[in-house]
């Protein structure tokens, strides 16, 4: 009976050893779990963070022509595209004519060229130059003989010995010959020639044509040897500084535009670069047969590359929204999303091949300075509205005001980090 009892006590204390050696075994396995969870996103994290950088090196950089820039603000919320074209007012354009025929002897100016105004651009020749030069002369001696007759017969008049006729008759000769010379006079000012250089031993032969603006040359209608009258241009001078915009805008759409709006515009064949404008004045009739109204801007800024005559595309801005805008080449699509590269200090990780690499290269050229390789992040945005070559983009986080884009080679940065990417799975 005391046997039975004992071994009833022993199985007991067996029981209750093996419930608290499980309840241990349970809280370790959870605590074990918990930890091993943690560590888990910790590295998913983590893994992800660096994923999304992509290093290049210098040689990598250049190679390829990789660029950034600042995030750009760009009003492409509300606007109207036009066409139109670009023109100079006829009050900044001229032709260079000689006022007087000849044949052209010397031409000094080529299509391109800046002149300015009252540069000698060509020279003319004809004999007549020097008919009008000897008659200047000859009238300059018969008005000496003429004052001279003039005061005889006032002697004789006084004395009662002379004719009245007489004194009539070299008063009108005096006052004809001084009139030609100061007709005679003007001609030779307007020729060019200075009336009072002129003299036996100084007849010129060969007149000047001067340009009547500063501007360029933008066509050349003579040539050595052709001749050439006030009928008939030597050159055509713009002064493209004056550059204005002739945006012909639709009907439906008049009402929208106003003085003082701006217009964002690109050359049609070259729409790489882009230029601004002014409203300055809105037509009051259509133009032809197009239903078109003629809205005139004055061009702001630089005006290099642009030339009178070169057709626009054109965006009136409708309000005063400004949004971030990148060039369309920036942007980037992977897995349905979109992203931009920004550069940044954060390092991405690297491969174990890659550090054995670069631990070689330093211990085989330890003096050698290399430029320090680049970092760029990959960050998801909202593509927003397309124009002039730029997209609005929405980030969805918020990023520093300094932020520096790649604008040019994102798709090559990208494929280095897809690659990159790649290689570490």
């Amino acid at each position: 009976m005391k046997f039975e009892i004992n071994r009833n006590k022993i199985w007991f204390v067996l029981a209750v050893l093996a419930i608290f050696t499980a309840c241990n075994s349970d809280k370790q396995t959870d605590s074990s779990n918990k930890e091993n969870t943690e560590v888990a996103k910790t590295t998913e994290a983590h893994e992800e963070e660096s994923g999304s950088i992509a290093t290049l090196t210098q040689e990598q950089i250049e190679t390829v022509g990789v660029q950034w820039a600042p995030i750009e603000r760009k009003e492409l919320t509300a606007t109207i595209r036009a066409n139109g074209m670009l023109s100079v007012p006829n009050n900044n354009k001229a032709n260079a004519t000689s006022l007087y025929g000849g044949v052209v002897k010397s031409l000094n100016v080529q299509i391109g060229d800046y002149v300015r105004k009252g540069q000698v651009i060509a020279s003319i020749t004809n004999p007549q130059f020097i008919q009008l030069q000897e008659e200047y002369l000859t009238v300059g001696s018969r008005i000496i003989l003429a004052e001279q007759e003039l005061q005889r017969q006032k002697t004789l008049n006084q004395g009662n010995a002379g004719a009245g006729k007489n004194l009539e008759n070299a008063t009108t000769e005096l006052n004809t010959l001084r009139t030609r010379r100061a007709s005679l006079h003007q001609q030779l000012t307007l020729m060019g020639i200075n009336p009072n250089s002129v003299s036996n031993g100084n007849l010129k032969s060969a007149l000047v044509v001067a340009s009547p603006l500063s501007g360029t040359v933008s066509n050349v209608f003579a040539k050595i040897g052709s001749y050439v009258d006030v009928s008939s241009p030597v050159i055509e001078v713009v002064d493209n500084s004056s550059l204005h915009l002739d945006l012909q805008v639709f009907e439906k759409d008049l009402p929208q535009v106003k003085v003082g709006q701006t217009i964002h515009f690109t050359l049609t064949n070259n729409p790489t670069t882009e230029y601004d404008a002014t409203v300055f004045s809105i037509g009051s009739s259509f133009e032809n047969d197009s239903k078109t109204i003629a809205v005139h801007c004055k061009v702001n800024g630089n005006k290099q590359g642009l030339i009178d005559g070169m057709n626009i595309t054109g965006i009136v801005s409708l309000n005063n929204v400004m949004t971030p805008a990148v060039p369309n080449d920036a942007i980037v699509a992977a897995d349905g999303k979109y992203y931009v590269f920004l550069q940044t200090n954060k390092e991405g990780e690297k491969h174990e091949e890659e550090k054995g690499h670069i631990h070689d290269e330093k211990e085989e050229k330890p003096k050698k300075e290399s430029k320090p390789n680049l970092n760029f992040e990959r960050v998801e945005v909202l593509k927003g509205v397309s124009d002039m070559g730029y997209t609005a983009v929405t980030f969805l986080n918020e990023i520093s005001k300094n932020s520096m884009v790649v604008v040019k080679g994102a798709f090559f940065v990208n494929a280095k980090l897809s690659n990159a990417g790649g290689h570490e799975h």
